[in-house]
């Protein structure tokens, strides 16, 4: 029996207590979670694309929530056999950050990478005064950078990262310093390839013409689509991929949130504009939308929310998260299905007359944000 087959067996049954009733697996346990028949993938046969010259899975891991980013606490050797899980149902890319924890995610990420890192790819984050102990300051100085990164290769137990990125535009650092720096490590070997985060289309030119990038990462889904009109053009002009996150909108597209769902803190969403009572209730028209379209496909809520992302462009690469088995096999079955160029049509004049309250980010983290 190869590895891929020992482990669908003997993680299994591990893994069911992984899905704790708190945080994101909480608001998921209300449905069905298993994935349309016929869609579920099988290790070797996951979709593979292109975020500039970097070769990945379509559909990555996101391994924030595993921290408790929305509520919980996680098993570590729960979240480490969750995230091998998902390389043996053909995922090679896996995202993380120095931020997320912080440092746990990146520890555990190492740890369950270890023994097949030569086949997977890692995308790690700099950005934040983590080494300096202020987690949620702003810091892209080349002596930070370099800090960082040598703090993220160790707990990854790695030689090198496959992807860093800039977590977020630091205007304090001119952005070719920032790619000066970066030059210099993918030439020392330690990085190679790099990546922005939240970034807008000037600060992405800025830096390409430094040091070439290969993905540019930012919040992106059926609900919030203002990367297509602000970043989108650039991107396939310069050849660079394009990695969503939250491409569910925090569970909300799964269709298990509905107005009467209250988020308090220690859960992300608590005061975020779009789930407040008022915003939840006004939106759940697009909830419907979701599902109608999921039901016409043959797939589950979740699933779609990603077919419609994977159908959209080549070049487009997302990175769900979750801490629940179950919920990895349903967002995986999104592998096998897209829509056509008419269905696309079709579902966009269905979703123009929508009317969507709420914006995604509370005002501090909108004030990070590059504009």
């Amino acid at each position: 029996m190869d590895r891929r087959n020992f482990l669908k067996t003997a993680s299994g049954f591990a893994l069911l207590a992984a899905g704790t009733a708190t945080g994101i697996s909480r608001v998921f346990a209300g449905t069905p979670s298993s994935p349309a028949k016929g869609n579920m993938p099988d290790g070797e046969n996951m979709e593979r694309r292109r975020l500039g010259a970097l070769d990945v899975s379509a559909i990555g891991l996101g391994c924030l929530p595993m921290v408790g980013y929305y509520g919980g606490k996680y098993d570590k050797r729960d979240m480490i056999a969750l995230i091998r899980r998902a390389y043996d149902r053909g995922v090679t890319f896996f995202d993380t950050a120095e931020v997320y924890g912080p440092y746990t995610s990146e520890e555990w990420v190492g740890e369950a990478l270890a023994p097949f890192r030569d086949k997977v790819k890692i995308g790690t984050k700099f950005g934040f005064g983590v080494e300096e102990g202020r987690p949620t300051t702003l810091n892209s100085h080349p002596d930070h950078i370099r800090r960082a990164v040598e703090g993220s290769l160790k707990r990854l137990r790695t030689d090198h990262i496959d992807l860093l990125y800039q977590h977020r535009v630091d205007p304090a650092v001119p952005m070719e310093e920032v790619a000066g720096t970066v030059k210099d490590l993918m030439q020392e070997g330690k990085v190679l390839h790099w990546g922005l985060s939240e970034a807008s289309a000037r600060s992405i030119r800025w830096a390409h013409a430094v040091c070439p990038l290969s993905a540019v990462q930012s919040e992106y889904a059926i609900w919030w689509r203002e990367p297509e009109t602000k970043i989108f053009p650039t991107l396939e002009e310069l050849g660079i991929g394009f990695v969503p996150y939250c491409p569910l909108g925090r569970a909300f597209l799964t269709g298990v949130i509905n107005e009467n769902n209250r988020f308090y803190e220690g859960d992300r969403r608590w005061n975020l504009p779009q789930f407040t009572p008022e915003a939840l209730k006004h939106n759940m028209p697009l909830v419907a939308l979701v599902r109608k379209w999921a039901e016409r496909k043959g797939v589950t809520p979740a699933q779609f929310a990603l077919v419609w992302m994977l159908s959209r462009k080549s070049w487009i690469a997302p990175i769900p998260g979750t801490t629940n088995p179950a919920h990895l096999d349903d967002l995986l079955g999104a592998g096998t299905v897209r829509l056509s160029a008419w269905e696309m049509e079709e579902f966009d004049r269905e979703y123009a007359k929508i009317d969507l309250m709420g914006h995604r980010a509370d005002p501090f983290t909108e004030s990070q944000i590059d504009k």
